[in-house]
């Protein structure tokens, strides 16, 4: 089998000489934490305050959001951070991106994303939600879509670094770790395995 890794060791490599981008490109776990769960709560409370939802309107447009959470982390995955340029450029681009993570599955500071990425991406979604949704469903949506994210940060740091006991997370965390040490071209879905089976990437049996 071909070795889909080059090192399992936590350290990061190198990506920059500029020490300011070097510093960009690396984050502790713990950070996504400390700057949306005030972003979800802030939009939880916009949902009943300010947009009148009341607890059904509530619980059904959160799932929602949490449903497209992650349609939109399966479909990141797999076209953008799994698309692969021919230029020079493109390929370095790939590398930052998403190339590094698969060459160094275990590195403790690149395996959430940085917020000089993630703010950037949070803004667009909550512009796109303002533009598509009726106005009383976008806090809840988004406060949803949020809470996906972080749980995918999160959930997919502990894949690389934590054993679990737990019959779900293990089965998860199985499906994780077959896209990178078995097959990268299948098994997309982090968080959920459901896109994959929807959109036949699943592994084989």
């Amino acid at each position: 089998m071909k070795k889909n890794f080059v090192s399992n060791s936590q350290e990061s490599t190198r990506m920059f000489k500029m020490d300011w981008m070097e510093k960009l490109s690396k984050v502790h776990f713990s950070v996504p934490i400390f700057i949306f769960v005030p972003v979800i709560i802030y939009f939880s409370w916009k949902a009943f305050a300010v947009a009148h939802n009341n607890i059904t309107t509530f619980i059904v447009t959160f799932l929602g959001g949490l449903l497209f959470w992650t349609l939109t982390e399966y479909i990141l995955h797999r076209f953008v951070f799994h698309f692969v340029p021919k230029s020079k450029w493109g390929l370095r681009m790939h590398f930052i991106f998403h190339g590094v993570h698969h060459d160094y599955p275990n590195d403790r500071l690149r395996l959430v994303m940085p917020p000089s990425v993630s703010i950037p991406l949070a803004t667009g979604f909550y512009f796109l939600f303002l533009w598509l949704l009726p106005y009383e469903y976008v806090s809840a949506f988004f406060a949803a879509f949020i809470f996906g994210y972080l749980v995918y940060d999160i959930s997919h740091y502990a894949m690389h670094h934590l054993t679990f006991t737990n019959p779900i997370m293990k089965k998860i965390k199985q499906h994780h770790m077959q896209h990178h040490y078995a097959n990268p071209d299948r098994g997309y879905g982090v968080s959920s395995a459901l896109w994959d089976k929807i959109f036949r990437s699943d592994f084989e049996k």
